[in-house]
């Protein structure tokens, strides 16, 4: 069993009832030194990619050199980069970074993609980027990425399948889960109303409520794997966690977007039964844990780095009591090493699964609860959680994850989502008036998305 020393920052936050971090000393954190720290990061991680991985999906920081996800680059660092970019008023950059996605990017590829990933990164990116420029030839590549990817959804069931080719539109991947299913309706549903072309919302929509349809009658809970064809679950484990996760996520933010109903019935049905069976009051804090989806009886007593978005639903479907303490839970996870692991069991207070993949969950939360309660606490989280990510996961070329957060061992890869989501987030935490967190919804990437029709 490892032994786990807090720091006396994070110490002292998690000992402090809520609303006394700022007093702890003689002014509370200041957001423009922060705002400006975090950008500076950006920077850094940004130049080390254009330098050594231009031409690639992402950047290899150790090895000095990139790395793409198919045949050909889908430019997947410079289109989640763009509206962060944006937000931090680096417009030179953001120009040439836009203009070179319009000039290179190509959707004409002969191989085949994962959906889910490409929507939420390269469909989400330039729906939000067209957004916040107006250039219309980004709004031009995202419909013709939709129509490509629009095969999908046509099995038996409406529930789309995993993968498709791009060129061909041939699909494949029978067997999917809640997140890859439910995580469209933003994106999809967003296309449509910017080209009125109804069918991306619909299909997405149809995936959304057929899932749905399919949770336990008795519970409310959904599994953790389906047959897209058949629509029988293959898994019946519920959690919180990878696969489902934002499944719950995007209920909520359709009924915001869209002004969709439904959406929202079918959200607070979803959260009702989270907090009934997979929530976990215990010493330590209060977690949320894995249940037979048939019976609610609980299963694993894991929670780790995914689920730590969950604080940010809560918040946003106004449960702020659940939000706050299952926040103060992230928090003493991330602490009790300095990063958060991926994945802890709580009730021995015990990793898992070592590793630390730049996640931003735990740091979007902490935005959301500071926009919803205004208590600085959590700018004084962000503070230590942003100290901590430069203290152990930069490199000279960027930042990498880690292979344990206990040794704190370099891994060799700098997600995407580090520059769309970790960073973004963390500057918006400091610097709140960059963006209308009243006026967007973003999408699971990070990519705000705003109702404009």
């Amino acid at each position: 069993m490892r032994t786990f020393i807090l720091s006396p920052a994070a110490l002292l936050l998690l000992m402090l009832p809520l609303g006394a971090a700022a007093q702890t000393s003689a002014s509370p954190p200041d957001r423009t030194t922060l705002a400006a720290k975090t950008k500076a990061e950006f920077i850094h991680a940004w130049e080390g990619y254009k330098k050594y991985a231009t031409g690639y999906d992402d950047l290899l920081p150790l090895s000095k050199t990139g790395k793409n996800w198919h045949a050909h680059t889908l430019m997947m660092t410079p289109i989640d980069s763009l509206d962060t970019m944006i937000l931090m008023g680096m417009k030179e950059e953001a120009d040439k970074t836009r203009a070179l996605i319009v000039r290179d990017l190509s959707f004409d590829q002969d191989f085949e993609v994962k959906n889910f990933e490409i929507t939420i990164r390269i469909l989400g990116g330039l729906l939000s980027s067209y957004q916040l420029t107006n250039d219309k030839r980004l709004l031009t590549l995202a419909d013709d990425l939709g129509t490509r990817l629009l095969p999908v959804f046509n099995s038996p069931t409406g529930l789309p399948y995993m993968f498709v080719n791009l060129k061909t539109g041939k699909t494949s991947g029978i067997e999917s889960n809640p997140a890859e299913i439910g995580t469209l309706i933003l994106e999809f549903g967003t296309l449509s109303k910017l080209t009125g072309k109804d069918v991306y919302f619909t299909k997405a929509k149809k995936a959304l409520v057929e899932l749905y349809k399919r949770r336990d009658p008795k519970t409310g809970l959904i599994g953790s794997s389906i047959n897209v064809e058949t629509g029988k679950w293959i898994s019946t484990s519920s959690h919180i966690g990878g696969g489902i996760d934002s499944y719950y996520e995007y209920l909520a933010k359709c009924e915001r977007l869209f002004a969709d109903a439904e959406c929202g019935a079918m959200s607070k049905d979803g959260l009702r039964a989270v907090n009934q069976y997979l929530a976990d009051e215990t010493p330590s804090g209060l977690w949320y844990g894995s249940s037979e989806m048939t019976t609610g009886a609980r299963t694993r007593t894991t929670y780790g780095s995914l689920q730590a978005f969950l604080p940010s639903v809560l918040a946003f479907t106004g449960d702020l009591d659940h939000a706050k303490r299952l926040q103060d839970s992230s928090f003493k996870m991330w602490s009790m090493n300095g990063i958060e692991p991926e994945s802890l069991d709580y009730k021995e207070m015990k990793i898992t699964r070592a590793g630390y993949e730049l996640r931003p969950e735990i740091i979007e939360s902490a935005y959301y609860l500071d926009r919803y309660t205004k208590d600085p606490k959590y700018v004084a989280m962000g503070e230590v959680m942003l100290n901590d990510l430069i203290k152990y996961c930069r490199t000279d070329t960027g930042y990498t994850i880690l292979k344990d957060v206990a040794t704190k061992e370099k891994g060799d890869f700098m997600h995407s989502f580090f520059l769309a989501e970790t960073l973004k987030y963390a500057y918006l935490l400091f610097n709140p008036d960059a963006l209308d967190f009243k006026g967007i919804v973003f999408n699971t990437e990070a990519h705000p998305l705003r109702k404009t029709w």
